[in-house]
Order: structure tokens, then C-alpha cells, then sequence
């Protein structure tokens, strides 16, 4: 359990810690895997969202899973990639969670994966959560939990150990 103090400081940066959706780069489960690749080797990314026309949250597609459906016997064919679309090749074993859940629940999640995509009732994707923005958040709560200390006069300093 988280303690009180600390979720309240961590949530004074709760509005940077979801990107929005208009800011992920995802793609549609109907794109075929030669533009999957593209968008995958445009952005940078190793993995983003897949939605459906609605904006509904499917899956995710990796890097990985393209340059797999790439591979033959005799090497790396980019043409296999006119054959298959996101569908075929995306994980829908995702671990989503919806727009106020518990900060306790996203950092468990975020130990095993980069980030987590967030939902509305719906299924919409409203962005993703990284472990990039908790890790900011977190430091900006154990520097402001240190000034706390310090003002309260509740900081005790411990003696260096000399070797």
C-alpha cells in the first residue's frame, strides 16, 4: 500500500503522467505490415497501440512481430509483408487500465512493461502511461517529501560511515 503522503505528492504531477492518445503513435488492426513497418520505423518505437476504427483499443504491435513475418529461409523478405496485416501478427494479451485507477495498480504493471495503454468504459484508447513519466513523477515526489521533512524539522541526517 501506498502511503498517503506519497500518493498525494505523486499526484500533483498526475496530468504529465498519461500521454494522450493524440500524441501515441498507433496503428489500425486493418493496415497491412508494410505500413505498420513504416509507421514503427518512423516513430522509433519497438511497440504502439492497435485500434480499430472506433478508436477501440485491440492490441499492440511490436517491431518484432513485423521483422518475424519478414523472415524466411533465405533471409529477410519484405515483399511476405504485402501479405499479412496488423491482425495477423499483433498481441491482444494486454494489460490495459482505465482513466483513475490506482496508482499502486499502474506501478505494478509498469515493473514488467514500458507502458500501459489507458481505457475508457468503452475500450476507447485514451493514451498510455510510461514508466518514463511515473519514474519523473517519482522523483519529483521524494524531492518535495525531502522538503517537507526538512520544513517540518522531522530530517535527521545520518552520520557518514568511515572506512
Amino acid at each position: 500500500m501506498i502511503s498517503r503522503t506519497i500518493e498525494e505528492l505523486m499526484s500533483e504531477k498526475k496530468d504529465t503522467m498519461m500521454i494522450p492518445s493524440e500524441n501515441v503513435a498507433n496503428v489500425m488492426v486493418g493496415n497491412p505490415l508494410e505500413h505498420a513497418f513504416l509507421v514503427l520505423s518512423k516513430v522509433g518505437y519497438s511497440k504502439i497501440p492497435v485500434l480499430d476504427k472506433g478508436d477501440r483499443f485491440i492490441g499492440l504491435l511490436s517491431l518484432n512481430d513485423v521483422v518475424s513475418k519478414m523472415m524466411d529461409i533465405d533471409g529477410i523478405d519484405t515483399k511476405n509483408l504485402s501479405k499479412y496485416t496488423v491482425a495477423d501478427v499483433m498481441n491482444t494479451e494486454i494489460e490495459t487500465v482505465k482513466e483513475n485507477c490506482d496508482l499502486e495498480d499502474i506501478m505494478h504493471l509498469l515493473v514488467d512493461a514500458a507502458f500501459i495503454p489507458v481505457l475508457d468504459d468503452e475500450g476507447v484508447f485514451k493514451g498510455i502511461i510510461t514508466r518514463r513519466e511515473i519514474l519523473k513523477a517519482v522523483n519529483h515526489t521524494f524531492h518535495e517529501l525531502d522538503k517537507k521533512q526538512r520544513l517540518s524539522g522531522k530530517f535527521v541526517l545520518q552520520p557518514a560511515t568511515s572506512k
